[in-house]
């Protein structure tokens, strides 16, 4: 069964009020998004698995901890999911990077894939799927289809906000995926925007309308 996860940190919360802000500009919308995407990736490691190792200190030997040699991918939803990279990087930077475009057919409603590049060891990995937004949860729910037709096995999805109804989507198609979100806020619009959500994240970012 999906854990989901909304990491109320007090730092995480004050950066999420300048995302959020219709006055501030991309500049500091992509700064910030980076920030509140490396507090997040504490908490979504905080159980990977540790190993114990002797190291030499300048007095002594000692055991310490270190990681187990989990090798892990971040996999962004393109081309929001671009804003997080950077961010989860700062904290895990052996980390392999893979992408993926997708959209949806208007006719036949089904997910179209216009670019797929992932680690070829992909399936030896844990796999963190990032998107800014979790709104209906389609693309997120395609995307982790992908991934698993393509091998991976331990996926987690991490995004800035989500709405109830499309962390319900994930976690129906998906109940072994842990998600993980800064807010889950009030509900969708009848445009399938999140309210009171931050707008179009890929717009902000970029700077595009």
């Amino acid at each position: 069964m999906s854990k989901v996860t909304e990491v109320s940190h007090p730092l995480i919360l004050h950066k999420l009020a300048y995302i959020r802000n219709k006055e501030t500009g991309a500049k500091d919308f992509r700064q910030l998004v980076e920030e509140v995407s490396m507090l997040m990736a504490y908490e979504v490691t905080r159980d990977l698995p540790m190993e114990e190792v002797d190291v030499q200190t300048p007095i002594c030997t000692t055991k310490c901890k270190m990681l187990a040699g989990k090798k892990m991918a971040i996999v962004p939803i393109l081309r929001a999911g671009l804003g997080m990279v950077d961010g989860m990087l700062s904290l895990i930077p052996a980390a392999k990077v893979g992408h993926i475009g997708l959209y949806r057919d208007e006719e036949t409603l089904q997910p179209v894939e216009y670019f797929c590049k992932l680690p070829q060891d992909i399936a030896e990995r844990e796999v963190i799927v990032v998107d800014p937004m979790l709104a209906t949860g389609g693309s997120s729910a395609d995307a982790i289809t992908l991934l698993k037709k393509r091998g991976a096995k331990n996926i987690r999805l991490v995004c800035l906000i989500a709405a109830p109804e499309g962390i319900k989507c994930v976690t129906d198609k998906h109940p072994d995926v842990d998600v993980y979100v800064a807010s889950i806020d009030e509900k969708l619009n009848e445009n399938g925007y999140i309210v009171p959500g931050l707008g179009d994240a890929g717009d902000r970012l970029f700077g595009t309308k």
